[in-house]
């Protein structure tokens, strides 16, 4: 069990002055720490460790339901619709997505940040296995309630406007696309540390680009873009930590598709590095 957490670090004590009515639904609710929960998966997320990432959140799920805590279920089946979806598993992902999205209107979420975050989850997952149509409106929904309550230079809306862009893309409206992938670079590039997600927006952007073009004609353009990515992904100032090491995984397939194969091997060995703990 060294993987989870002990009963002492996750049972709050219990007020004697604010007791829950012990007839009350609440008191029946025996609820998980999500907090600590996401805490642990980001340090197994730091380490490239998605099978011990998966076995924490199985765990905790089952402790939500037993527990019957649908607040602390959401937040587990939130992330493990993007974990499966990472790991390919599209049965399990949209199976998860589903989950979320009930219980989003369980907990009576459809109109608030916490809500748009799961439509944006759920979009992400039927967008990556080919169903941008699906998406799509789900992508609306989360931009609607992110662009009315959220302040306009949180990163939230850059990772929005870049998923959203990509589901344009699949379905032809390169205009929309574009200016919402401009959107992305431009709060990412104005946001500290956020040099990796400006990088990939841009990669984003070459990749619309020879949708549009084709590659012969788009070959200045999309060059550009790479080599901006190129500079922002080298820029010293960026922390080398996990997240960095997600990032270069994330862009070196891009850089060796168009020809940076030097640049995909540095990334490469990067991420690599920063996993291994060196």
């Amino acid at each position: 069990m060294a993987d989870y957490l002990k009963q002492e670090d996750y049972k709050e004590p219990q007020c004697l002055l604010c007791e829950t009515d012990p007839q009350s639904p609440e008191a029946a609710v025996s609820r998980i720490p999500t907090g600590r929960v996401i805490e642990k998966l980001d340090a197994f997320f730091a380490k490239n460790d998605y099978a011990a990432a998966e076995r924490h959140l199985r765990y905790w799920e089952q402790e939500a339901r037993s527990g019957g805590d649908d607040r602390g279920l959401y937040t587990v089946c939130n992330e493990l619709m993007g974990l499966c979806r990472k790991l390919g598993r599209q049965e399990e992902a949209v199976a998860y997505a589903e989950r979320t999205l009930a219980l989003v209107e369980r907990l009576s979420m459809e109109n608030n940040v916490t809500g748009a975050t799961a439509y944006l989850n759920a979009a992400t997952v039927y967008k990556a296995f080919g169903d941008a149509m699906k998406a799509l409106p789900l992508f609306e929904r989360a931009k609607a309630i992110y662009e009315s309550q959220l302040k306009p230079d949180d990163s939230r809306l850059a990772g929005l406007y870049n998923n959203m862009a990509l589901a344009l893309v699949d379905l032809r409206r390169f205009d929309e696309a574009d200016a919402l992938n401009g959107k992305a670079i431009d709060l990412t590039l104005r946001t500290p540390d956020a040099q990796g997600d400006a990088a990939i927006s841009l990669l984003n952007r070459a990749n619309l680009i020879e949708a549009r073009d084709g590659l012969l004609d788009g070959n200045d353009a999309i060059c550009d873009c790479l080599d901006k990515a190129e500079a922002l992904l080298d820029d010293p100032a960026l922390p080398r930590d996990g997240y960095y090491a997600f990032v270069c995984e994330k862009c070196a397939p891009t850089f060796g598709y168009y020809g940076y194969f030097a640049f995909r091997k540095e990334l490469e060995e990067r991420a690599a590095k920063i996993y291994a703990g060196a």
